[in-house]
């Protein structure tokens, strides 16, 4: 995810000074004005907005200090492999022994219990700091990983990765979203601080959506494309290689037009999430075949057609697909005016979703305006949305991901997009 408005004006500048020193150190943005609506949004979250500064500040220090102890150096490539999977194991372990006790702070009876808490207490203090010592050597390691598969795709200066991949396992702000009730367009999102409980976050949305006539959500996100890169702890190495390379392109969009421009326009959003989002599972891919090829996820295939059965086979539930079509009733009620109307229907689908198994906590505006935008699949919340299906037939047109990716940068409209995939439809 890249960050809009301000934040990302910061971020360039930032990530601009920090290319600097560290490209010195190897060999050695563009202000987006606020929509009057952020600005009013900002009213609600100034005191409880995510600082961006300090962070980065301070993950550039402890990058830095990473670089000076050169902890990787000594490591052979069965070494680095080893450590990265006692890193996942014990944060397995971790997440394990977290559950473990909230459920018995939840027992009911806590007679029963003090010694058990205090034992497991003290066990996860242990495994946090086991983790912990364990964090920057493979951030490290993982971000080598993804330098060399970058390298070998020709994004290099000087014999080193560029934009170099810089990335930092933290907990991760949430965003707010604020879309109009009356047509699904992203016109705020505002990181929050990452202390914030559920019961804030509803607050939240509740005073904006009653003071500005708006729909608002909070939601959660992987990863950010600051500089570093903010990466969620996870023990699904397919899963943060992809998070890692998918900042890892916004970092390098943001030096190119599609990502200066990511705020002016929804399709331009949708064209840099979407690019991202193609090539950090391409990358991704390429990074665990050539390190951990044992974590490889399997490759996507069609399945044969199975032998008509006497019975009728039992329906299964396709989340995408029916996500799709509420998007498309919703775009046709809003179309028509009926905002009142869309937004039942949609608390209406947001049940058939939770009764089957998917936990949408709401289902808006909002929520279309910003997961709308990752359109690297057919349907989903993206509708029918021509642009994410022109980003995809772009991708499956041009052979080599870095030439996708070099293309895909140097546009600045979706008109853009549309006269380059034309132009290659026409030549192949």
């Amino acid at each position: 995810m890249q960050i809009p408005g301000v934040v990302q004006w910061v971020g360039h500048v930032l990530r601009r000074a920090l290319l600097v020193v560290i490209l010195t150190t190897l060999i050695g943005g563009s202000a987006i004005t606020i929509q009057n609506q952020q600005a009013q949004t900002r009213v609600f979250t100034r005191p409880i907005e995510f600082n961006f500064l300090d962070w980065t500040l301070a993950a550039a220090f402890s990058k830095l200090g990473q670089w000076s102890l050169g902890a990787t150096n000594y490591l052979s490539s069965p070494g680095r492999v080893g450590v990265v999977e006692r890193y996942l194991t014990k944060l397995d372990e971790t997440q394990a022994l977290q559950r473990q006790l909230e459920d018995l702070y939840g027992d009911p009876d806590q007679s029963e219990i003090e010694g058990s808490l205090a034992t497991v207490s003290g066990e996860l203090e242990i495994m946090r700091e086991q983790v912990g010592k364990l964090r920057p050597v493979v951030e490290t390691i993982l971000q080598e990983d993804v330098g060399v598969v970058l390298q070998q795709l020709g994004f290099s200066v000087g014999g080193a990765p560029f934009p170099p991949v810089l990335m930092q396992f933290t907990p991760l702000p949430s965003a707010l979203i604020v879309s109009p009730r009356s047509e699904i367009r992203q016109d705020a999102n505002i990181a929050l601080r990452v202390d914030l409980t559920l019961e804030q976050k509803i607050a939240l949305e509740e005073r904006i959506e009653s003071a500005m006539d708006v729909s608002a959500l909070v939601v959660p996100v992987g990863g950010l494309g600051t500089y570093p890169t903010m990466i969620q702890q996870s023990t699904i190495l397919s899963w943060v290689t992809e998070v890692i390379a998918h900042e890892w392109t916004h970092n390098y969009l943001s030096l190119h037009p599609l990502g200066l421009n990511y705020s002016q326009t929804p399709e331009l959003r949708t064209m840099n999430e979407t690019t991202a989002l193609l090539i950090g599972v391409e990358f991704s891919r390429r990074v665990l075949r050539a390190s951990y090829p044992g974590y490889l996820p399997p490759e996507e295939t069609t399945p044969p057609p199975e032998p008509q059965a006497e019975e009728p086979a039992e329906v299964v539930f396709d989340f995408r697909r029916e996500m799709r079509e509420t998007r498309l009733r919703v775009d046709e009620l809003l179309a028509q005016g009926e905002v009142e109307a869309a937004e039942e229907y949609m608390e209406e689908r947001r049940v058939l979703f939770w009764e089957h198994g998917h936990r949408i906590r709401k289902l808006n505006q909002a929520y279309f305006a910003f997961h709308g935008a990752y359109a690297d699949e057919p349907g989903g919340a993206a509708g029918d949305d021509p642009v994410g299906a022109a980003v995809r037939a772009l991708w499956e047109e041009i052979s080599s991901p870095a030439d996708f990716l070099r293309l895909m940068a140097a546009m600045n409209s979706h008109e853009d997009l549309e006269r380059t995939l034309q132009s290659v439809l026409t030549t192949h």
